[in-house]
């Protein structure tokens, strides 16, 4: 077996952290890897905790309460109900935009903004379980981190 010499193999720098998904190193940052919109977070606080109830916020304030939670494997979300903020409508959040769980608060921490969430594919109870539906709001979340991984959300400061 040939051994590698150090002099003639080209080095690799580390990537930085806080841009190319660094697994959560600030507050708000991805997973380690690619972002799975349908996991949640192992760092989140999520396990095994009953949700419902809880409040949610975005990271530019409150966007309403969780309707239901689902914790089933790859196809783990939130439906919101958002009372008057979008006009009583409901929101459906894949599980990978939780950032973190407040329990002592009953809070529910999302790395996305209410534009962000206000803008996502309209959410229709029939929808939950319709692929396509779901390839849509995965793709359209999932976007919103680029192909670089994370990004800095709006309002943060590195």
């Amino acid at each position: 077996m040939d051994r590698l010499d150090p002099q003639t193999t080209p080095q690799q720098e580390t990537p930085d952290p806080l841009i190319h998904g660094g697994g959560g190193a600030i507050a708000g940052g991805t997973p380690s890897g690619e972002f799975d919109p349908w996991r949640y977070r192992d760092d989140a606080g999520v396990t095994g905790a009953d949700l419902v109830g809880y409040k949610v916020e975005a990271t530019d304030g409150g966007i309403g309460k969780i309707d239901s939670a689902s914790h089933e494997v790859n196809a783990s979300h939130l439906v919101v109900d958002t009372g008057p903020w979008i006009f009583g409508k409901k929101v459906m959040l894949p599980a990978g935009v939780v950032n973190h769980v407040d329990h002592d608060d009953r809070k529910v921490y999302v790395d996305r903004t209410k534009e962000q969430i206000k803008d996502a594919p309209e959410f229709d109870d029939t929808g939950r379980e319709d692929p396509a539906y779901r390839d849509k709001l995965g793709g359209y979340y999932g976007g919103t981190y680029g192909t670089t991984g994370w990004t800095v959300p709006p309002g943060r400061a590195l």
